[in-house]
């Protein structure tokens, strides 16, 4: 016997599956923002959200990119040619990531020495920006995170990349 269907969404509402970690995500229609936690109210028109510091409309990150041989332009200042798959990029990035969870190495420095992305220049800084910006995957972890939370690995066409928002 079938399970009992979910309840539909308030309107205005999207369920979502993210391809980074395979998990939902709800974007509002009206305002393209998303959210990891289930709405329980329709969804705001942009001009009706109260600004509750919930929904900033600027971020300001670093990250580390680990790009693989599907990646957009699979080359860097580290490595002329990029061979690795997107399998063993993803496992880098995990690495790094416990890595800086266990405190045996700072984001920074790992970013400095290993991101394929030209920000290693500034320990991974990316400035402040605000949505439409980055691409699609980035941003929609990138505006989840709260100030000084480290995010999953989330996949784009540049590589895979770690997130910490900083502002």
């Amino acid at each position: 016997m079938a399970s009992a269907p979910e309840e539909p969404l308030p309107e205005g509402w999207e369920a979502r599956k993210s391809r980074s970690t395979g998990m939902t995500y709800y974007l509002n229609c009206h305002t393209k923002k998303s959210q990891w936690e289930r709405p329980n109210a329709p969804a705001p028109l942009e001009d009706e959200e109260e600004d509750d510091g919930s929904s900033p409309t600027e971020v300001q990150c670093s990250h580390i990119l680990v790009k693989h041989s599907g990646s957009r332009r699979p080359s860097s200042w580290r490595e002329e040619n990029i061979i690795r798959s997107k399998e063993e990029a993803l496992d880098i990035i995990q690495e790094y990531r416990r890595r800086i969870i266990n405190r045996e190495s700072l984001f920074q420095d790992l970013a400095r020495e290993y991101s394929d992305c030209s920000s290693a220049k500034r320990d991974g800084d990316l400035g402040r920006f605000k949505r439409g910006q980055m691409q699609k995957p980035f941003e929609d972890v990138a505006f989840s995170l709260k100030i000084g939370q480290l995010s999953y690995p989330v996949e784009t066409d540049s590589g895979v990349h770690i997130i910490l928002r900083t502002a």
